[in-house]
């Protein structure tokens, strides 16, 4: 594998943020995925090309991406909408291993959840068409959003991460379920740019 290339199986949060802090592009890996998720989830369109732009006004002044970047960019959201499709639930969030201190994965679950909002107001403005499920689960992740970053290593606030995390996966799933709008043929290799 060539450095200038991104297998699909080696994206992962590790990697992705590795390329784009070698990038000097100012994007938080978790706020990207949950931004990509939240268009996603409103009814963006898997045939639209325009979340590299909105990617790009959002993060970088609209200044065009380092390559590198924005094959993170596509391979993110293909990768996301095949998950979100997949009969078995595999959609994850990208987020850090459980390696990483409590305290960054709590930093990552919160961005993840402002970058969701944020894609999610971008394509989806009329909330009044959207089911209280929606508008409920767009409240909570604000809530979320505002947990303090500051948490000690302990069995706890593991268990709490665990089902915050899991929570707004189930979550975005069914925002998907209600506005997303799968695509005519699923996914391939083949079509994703």
């Amino acid at each position: 594998m060539s450095n200038n290339t991104i297998e699909e199986n080696t994206l992962d949060f590790a990697s992705a943020q590795a390329i784009i802090s070698t990038e000097s592009v100012p994007i938080h890996t978790a706020e990207l995925h949950g931004v990509l998720t939240g268009l996603i989830c409103a009814g963006f369109s898997f045939e639209s090309h325009d979340y590299i732009t909105m990617i790009t006004d959002l993060f970088n002044n609209g200044e065009s991406l380092p390559v590198k970047v924005k094959s993170i960019v596509k391979l993110m959201f293909s990768d996301i909408w095949k998950n979100i499709l997949d009969d078995s639930f595999s959609f994850q969030l990208m987020l850090p291993d459980d390696d990483d201190s409590i305290t960054e994965r709590g930093h990552a679950i919160s961005v993840w959840v402002q970058g969701f909002n944020l894609g999610f107001g971008l394509h989806q403005k009329d909330t009044a068409i959207v089911s209280e499920d929606v508008k409920e689960v767009l409240s909570d992740f604000a809530e979320i959003a505002n947990l303090s970053d500051e948490m000690e290593e302990d069995e706890d606030n593991e268990q709490a991460y665990f089902e915050i995390s899991e929570y707004v996966r189930i979550s975005a799933l069914l925002c998907f379920t209600e506005l997303g709008v799968p695509p005519e043929t699923k996914p391939t290799q083949d079509t994703l740019h």
